[in-house]
């Protein structure tokens, strides 16, 4: 029924509401006063156009949103199969170690061998990672400040991927499915991740067991860390050798798209430029899907296999993610092909209730037995550590800013965002193993 003075007191709470920019309360009071029958005034009629323009800017916007979205996943299924018939035939070839070159990592990177099984680490090559670096934080930069036009709780979403990644440090594992946790990621761990894979392609090299022709499945891939700790040392081995003609097929395994989506948009806009000839396949999904796995990866195709950090804290995880690899390691890696693990020394130690103790007889008992779980037989070995020895270093702040290389370009970020009083330096603490299958 309509009732002019319930009508008139309508239009006067909406006036209100506009004027003080209640939103909200003016679309409802606009709704009943559609609802009574009245005649719409002036204001009414101009506010409901505006909402009428804004919905249809909102699906413009979300359309051309989608078609990004939908233009980047086809670019991002590339077929190993249809690349390789478009580059025709490869000779497989296997880098052969340059001794200029090795010695040349190895004086950048301070890298001393402590023992048959330990190196430490302290150094960088700072022509490649400062560049990289300094693109990887105006790349986060530009990415947070386009964000913050966006949306209006970003200092919120923010604080949600950094509190999930900070689990890390109490020893749980996180979720990285925040809407930002992948710029968090990317200023947090990328940067010591990368320096990691980097030594780790690095001894493969300097073992003569990094092909020209190489197929690569990265499990739990995040970013694509291991692609470009590859890219970093290829750059790096380019003023020492004419590199022969390279063939790369990336293949990522990972749950969260966003990881992978953000990793190859730096990719393209950093590692590309460099002519870096690789080629990537992304398959969005968990490693704990076994049935559609067995059906999407290739068979005997892959030269290597690379664990970088995805093993589990809690038993129960662990247990069922061995069991996944073992079968992956079986079906898909190449009667030749190896397997690259790189395990935190905690992750590796704790489940077999050892403790951290400066004893290489030990240590070669745990990873054989690692390796065994896997259904694996061991190549070889080598302990990273920044500091040089086994045991935990009694300041490692102070050790750290005396001797480790600082992120220059991330730390700020780091300190912002993370409220934290301190340098990111780059360091390791890793045990990178080569593996076969038995």
């Amino acid at each position: 029924m309509n009732n002019p003075l319930a009508n008139w007191w309508r239009s006067v709470k909406f006036n209100e509401a506009v004027k003080s920019q209640n939103n909200g309360l003016a679309k409802k009071l606009l709704k009943e006063i559609q609802n009574s029958g009245a005649k719409l005034s002036w204001e009414e009629k101009l506010f409901k156009d505006q909402l009428q323009l804004e919905k249809l800017l909102a699906q413009k916007n979300n359309r051309i949103k989608e078609g990004d979205r939908q233009l980047a996943e086809l670019e991002m299924q590339l077929s190993f199969g249809e690349l390789n018939d478009s580059l025709g035939p490869i000779d497989e070839l296997t880098l052969f170690p340059d001794a200029k070159f090795i010695e040349y990592i190895s004086k950048s990177f301070k890298l001393i061998e402590c023992d048959q099984s330990m190196i430490q680490c302290t150094g960088i090559d700072d022509k490649v990672f400062n560049n990289f670096e300094q693109h990887l934080s105006g790349f986060i930069k530009n990415d947070l400040n386009k964000l913050s036009r966006e949306k209006n709780n970003i200092d919120s979403l923010l604080e949600q991927a950094v509190d999930d990644i900070q689990k890390l440090k109490e020893g749980q594992d996180p979720q990285y499915n925040f809407e930002l946790s992948p710029h968090i990621y990317l200023m947090r761990y990328f940067l010591d991740n990368v320096y990691c894979t980097y030594l780790a392609w690095f001894l493969i090299y300097k073992a003569g067991l990094l092909p020209t022709k190489v197929n690569i499945l990265d499990i739990a891939a995040g970013p694509g860390t291991v692609a470009y700790g590859l890219g970093l040392l290829l750059q790096s081995s380019s003023e020492f050798f004419a590199t022969p003609p390279m063939h790369i097929s990336y293949y990522s395994l990972e749950q969260q798209k966003a990881f992978q989506y953000r990793g190859l948009q730096f990719w393209r806009q950093y590692m590309e430029p460099q002519a870096m000839n690789a080629y990537f396949r992304f398959d969005t999904s968990s490693i704990f899907d076994r049935d559609s796995q067995s059906q999407r990866l290739p068979k005997k195709f892959f030269d290597f296999i690379v664990i970088s950090h995805c093993f589990f804290n809690d038993e129960e995880g662990r247990e069922k993610s061995h069991h996944i690899y073992n079968d992956i390691f079986t079906n898909s890696l190449t009667d030749s092909g190896h397997v690259l693990l790189i395990i935190q020394e905690k992750k590796l130690l704790i489940p077999y209730k050892v403790r951290r103790v400066d004893n290489a007889q030990q240590e070669l008992g745990v990873v054989k037995q690692f390796v065994a779980d896997l259904g694996l037989n061991l190549v070889w070995y080598k302990y990273l550590s920044s500091t040089g020895s086994r045991t935990s270093h009694p300041n490692f702040g102070k050790f750290a800013k005396e001797h480790l290389p600082v992120q220059e370009f991330i730390s700020p970020l780091f300190r912002q965002h993370f409220k934290l009083p301190y340098d990111l330096n780059y360091g390791v603490d890793d045990y990178v193993i080569l593996a076969k299958k038995r």
